[in-house]
């Protein structure tokens, strides 16, 4: 499974490229916005800089001919660039038309395993659904998840699955489990995932039995 980070802050993208695992980035409007960007293309290929992996960036626009319009802009930023687009019916539409350029569409705010169906069917490289906020609602989203990946092996589709709103290291074991093709992962989450009190106990213990074999 690869891992993505999911942020648009570059010290984040920085540190967690430093540790040898991160297969890519992803950004929202929401994430821009809180690091405060004001230009959005410059910050864009900041973090394509950081990483040769693919780099979600998402359209505003939420009529199809806009989305493509914004969407070829965005693809033009860099060639890791993959463009965000809404499941919405515009959506769908904008998404075959860049997919039919050759642009990797991030199908992105997914809900359901047949919304992520019809990104599929559209041309989508990548299906985004959003486990976390399923979760909030009392729906198991993980299990969403696992539907998707069954219907995707059902019928020979390429589109990759990126478990994406991941709230705990729970949420990206069990997308390990499932088989789906990537995580997007807080930075929050990405230093859980190393840590455990017995790994610390463990080596407090071992620097303390060193000090006084050394004394």
């Amino acid at each position: 499974m690869r891992f993505f980070i999911d942020t648009a802050r570059i010290e984040e993208i920085r540190e967690a490229a430093g540790y040898g695992f991160l297969d890519g980035v992803t950004t929202n409007p929401s994430l821009m916005a809180r690091e405060k960007v004001r230009d959005t293309d410059g910050h864009i290929r900041e973090i394509c800089a950081l990483t040769s992996g693919p780099v979600s960036a998402e359209v505003i626009a939420t009529d199809c001919d806009g989305m493509v319009k914004e969407g070829r802009r965005l693809a033009a930023l860099a060639p890791n660039v993959a463009v965000k687009l809404p499941l919405t019916m515009p959506g769908l539409a904008a998404c075959r038309i860049l997919s039919a350029e050759g642009t990797a569409v991030n199908a992105t705010l997914v809900f359901s395993p047949v919304q992520a169906l019809l990104a599929a069917k559209s041309g989508a490289a990548y299906v985004s659904p959003f486990v976390g906020r399923l979760d909030e609602t009392g729906t198991d989203g993980m299990r969403m998840v696992e539907e998707v990946l069954s219907i995707f092996r059902n019928y020979g589709f390429t589109t990759e699955v990126i478990v994406a709103s991941v709230r705990h290291p729970r949420h990206v074991l069990r997308a390990a489990l499932a088989g789906a093709h990537i995580c997007t992962i807080p930075f929050a989450v990405i230093r859980q995932l190393a840590a455990h009190p017995l790994t610390d106990r463990g080596l407090e213990t071992f620097l303390a039995d060193w000090k006084k074999n050394s004394g």
